[in-house]
């Protein structure tokens, strides 16, 4: 388990941990984050933004945030493929 440890202390005592096996586990729950405020620069408000789907690419799905209110822009992403898609 080479790599860096940790330390923090609890009750008067240290602990010891490996960061190498927390920064893994963390890593899949901050891939799947989804917003759920953004800014939308036509409103000046924080929305809850709905999600459309843009465009199909090659690495993945670009989405686009879009205003509920205004229905403008307020971001986009784009979800990589972890299938691996065939293109015809």
């Amino acid at each position: 388990m080479g790599g860096e440890a940790g330390v923090a202390s609890a009750g008067g005592g240290l602990l010891f941990f490996p960061v190498t096996i927390m920064k893994e586990q963390r890593r899949p729950a901050f891939e799947r984050m989804e917003a759920t405020l953004l800014a939308c620069p036509k409103c000046k408000t924080a929305v809850q933004p709905r999600k459309r789907l843009l465009l199909i690419l090659p690495e993945g799905d670009k989405y686009e945030y879009v205003c509920p209110r205004c229905g403008s822009t307020c971001g986009d992403t784009v979800e990589k493929d972890t299938e691996g898609r065939r293109l015809m």
